[in-house]
């Protein structure tokens, strides 16, 4: 069958290169892809926010599936304009994707459906908000309400911090996405990720992983759209992911079908795990960038039928099988990120870095131009590598890294370094 893949990053890179060694797929295209994406798919450069222009595409290239990789198509409902013109979809619909474009919607689930989630304050003005704030206290986290590519979050340890943040959101920074905010409790504990497939009716667990947000080694520096991942999260084992099903996930999936908005596609949970058990920090309605990543070094089954089984309401059906190794990827970005950064520096080296068959290297931000590997965004590389233990994929990883040629460029040292502190500690 011939499939199209939306998106551009790491993610879709790496769902690239899951897909394209399925049986079923005949041929593999993305809009608008990158420089690694080209090496496994047919790339179009296609403005993704004209829907009318995706689904001529689909019609020329005879599309059968379209597999919706970033959440702002998805918010803005692409999946409802596709669906619309008979084309078969994975990803949910612009209702059902108020899980992530809206934090209010999203705590108002969790109110209905009894959903353990931080207390929290919903406010369209800037002073009713400082009075809440000041009432509470601080550590206190703000949050811009809408999609914010992953910056509309502060988490404030002091009063001026949070009045900042307040004043921050409302002056337009964010947007559309800041015109309301939610100020929430700070939760304490080690926070993880936690996936599953849901076709409306029936959900399927994934696996689970963890992600450094901070720009600089030890979780330091500002807040970025993740700086590396592993998987699995070791705080999550069986048992406490049976209590994230009973206690979030499958209230949650109840309280949208009931609300007349079934949710289909993957359930992105981010969780704080606290001395009482799993809290819901918030939902994506997509894979994780750069979690996807690891998700798919660890998949063994075949992605393709898994995503069919999903938009067809047959998700029963399927059994996924994953690696029992670790696996852990680290992100290379601009210098300068998440701040200013230059674009159009060349990279090289990565072929013979990827060259184990342990590593895989997904682009995140480049093109490809004349043969060469040019950076055009913020986080561009992630290199990621599979292991028995953590120890080993993070070994495997770096020793791929330092094989690239890329002085423009930087990475974290240390990603990993709290599993691995656990790992020794256990043996």
């Amino acid at each position: 069958m011939n499939v199209l893949l939306i998106g551009s990053g790491g993610r879709e890179h790496a769902l690239a290169w899951a897909l394209s060694s399925s049986p079923l797929l005949t041929r593999l295209v993305c809009a608008p892809g990158n420089g690694g994406i080209a090496q496994v798919a047919d790339c179009v450069a296609l403005d993704v926010t004209d829907h009318e222009a995706v689904i001529n595409l689909c019609k020329d290239e005879k599309i059968d599936f379209v597999v919706v990789g970033p959440e702002a198509p998805l918010v803005a409902g692409l999946a409802d304009d596709l669906n619309a013109a008979g084309l078969k979809v994975f990803g949910p619909s612009k209702a059902a994707s108020q899980l992530e474009g809206s934090k209010t919607f999203t705590k108002e689930l969790c109110d209905r459906k009894n959903i353990p989630t931080a207390a929290y304050g919903h406010f369209t003005d800037a002073e009713t908000a400082k009075a809440y704030t000041r009432e509470q206290g601080t550590p206190i986290v703000i949050k811009a309400d809408g999609l914010a590519a992953g910056k509309g979050v502060t988490v404030a340890e002091t009063l001026d911090q949070a009045l900042d943040a307040i004043d921050e959101c409302f002056s337009g920074k964010f947007g559309e996405a800041g015109a309301e905010l939610v100020v929430e409790e700070c939760l304490i504990g080690e926070e993880a990720s936690f996936f599953v497939l849901c076709d409306g009716r029936n959900v399927l667990p994934l696996v689970t992983a963890q992600d450094h947000k901070r720009a600089y080694d030890g979780d330091e520096g500002p807040n970025t759209g993740g700086m590396g991942a592993y998987s699995p999260a070791p705080v999550m084992n069986d048992a406490m992911c049976a209590r994230a099903m009973e206690e979030i996930i499958l209230p949650s999936v109840e309280g949208m079908a009931e609300a007349g908005m079934p949710y289909k596609g993957v359930l992105y949970a981010g969780f704080m795990i606290t001395e009482t058990g799993p809290k819901l920090i918030e939902y994506n309605v997509r894979f994780g960038d750069p979690e996807c990543q690891v998700l798919m070094m660890r998949l063994q089954s075949d992605l393709l039928p898994a995503l069919l089984a999903t938009a067809d309401g047959v998700l029963d059906r399927v059994d996924l099988r994953w690696h029992d190794d670790v696996a852990l990827t680290v992100v290379m970005a601009a210098e300068g990120y998440p701040g200013s950064y230059e674009k159009g520096s060349r990279i090289n080296g990565l072929e013979e870095a990827g060259s184990s068959e342990h590593v895989e290297i997904f682009h995140a931000g480049t093109v490809l131009e004349n043969g060469d590997i040019i950076a055009t965004g913020g986080r561009v590389l992630n290199i990621t590598a599979r292991g028995a233990t953590v120890r080993q994929a993070q070994e495997r990883a770096y020793a791929a890294i330092a094989g690239i040629d890329w002085p423009q460029g930087f990475c974290r040292s240390d990603i990993g370094w709290r599993a691995i502190e656990r790992e020794e500690q256990a043996a």
